[in-house]
């Protein structure tokens, strides 16, 4: 029997319908994968039955999309630590810059059951911190979260991000090579579902700014991707007020109080992170060719893929 944690009935009808999960068949498949982890001698990972299920629920049960993925996402965690692999949650800078508040999961999930609602902001000095320091705190807050909480597990996540808060040299930092590297790993390593993307407060200059990242999203994503000027009604539209904090009109606590309340979270859970830098990629292992990650990227931002045995 495999050892994950349980799922409500309604979710469980969710993985079932729409993530093609079988109950009786997870042990076998979850002993497909490990089988196939264990003759990839340049990987190492985290093998525990509630982190390998995510992997194939994010794939909806896809064994060679889930090999790929896991590849993928240790590669990308091993090339570039700064951006994807917090190994030490209970270090000062990294504290520092959570309390600010740039990145928040809402406690409510959409409509009770659904996705859970995520917001992004640009509100830090580029004079302290870069854009890596902030999505390193993205990737380490949803790292946690998908084997933690059970509606992102399932029903993935909405992300709204807040352009309002950005400066000119906050654009500055959001470099071509960066949106590839980030893009490639939010979106093509790690086991989630993005059901939406709003950008909210945005000026005509900074819409044109972010729609220059759109194609490097896959064709998918980019229609779920919305663009809301500073009248958040149509956002209330399609996420009431209900599910929304009290920055924006919602009827939720503060993003400040919010995030002060998730510093728990990190110390209930800093020794998971501190097991992320023994997991990772040993290129020099790899069967056949080592991975030129950086060559992963073709021209104008798409994406190759990794080949897997």
């Amino acid at each position: 029997m495999a050892n994950i944690k349980p799922l409500s009935e309604e979710l469980q009808k969710i993985a079932c319908e729409e993530l093609n999960e079988v109950p009786s068949r997870i042990p076998e498949d979850l002993a497909a994968l490990r089988q196939w982890l264990q003759l990839q001698p340049h990987l190492k990972v985290r093998d525990d039955d509630q982190f390998l299920v995510q992997f194939l629920r994010g794939c909806k049960y896809s064994l060679e999309k889930a090999k790929e993925k896991i590849d993928l996402f240790y590669s990308l965690k091993s090339r570039y630590p700064e951006m994807f692999n917090t190994t030490d949650v209970k270090e000062e800078e990294f504290r520092k810059f959570h309390r600010l508040g740039c990145f928040q999961i809402l406690p409510k999930p959409l409509h009770e059951t659904g996705p859970r609602i995520a917001f992004i902001r640009y509100n830090y000095s580029t004079k302290d911190y870069n854009i890596e320091d902030l999505t390193k705190l993205i990737v380490a807050m949803v790292e946690l979260s998908i084997i933690h909480d059970p509606y992102i597990c399932i029903n993935g996540m909405v992300y709204i991000v807040d352009i309002g808060s950005a400066s000119p040299s906050h654009f500055l930092q959001i470099t071509p090579n960066y949106c590839k590297k980030s893009v490639s790993f939010i979106e093509k390593s790690m086991p989630l579902r993005i059901k939406s993307l709003y950008f909210i407060n945005n000026s005509t200059a900074a819409q044109q700014a972010f729609r220059i990242l759109i194609p490097l999203f896959s064709e998918k994503l980019q229609k779920r991707i919305r663009f809301i000027g500073h009248n958040l009604e149509e956002l209330y539209s399609e996420i009431p007020i209900k599910y929304l904090p009290k920055e924006y009109g919602g009827e939720l606590p503060s993003l400040e109080s919010i995030t002060a309340e998730y510093e728990k979270t990190w110390d209930e859970n800093h020794t998971f992170f501190q097991e992320n830098a023994q997991y990772g990629t040993d290129e020099t292992l790899r069967r056949g060719k080592p991975l030129d990650i950086d060559g992963l990227f073709g021209v104008g931002g798409s994406f190759r893929k990794i080949n897997v045995d």
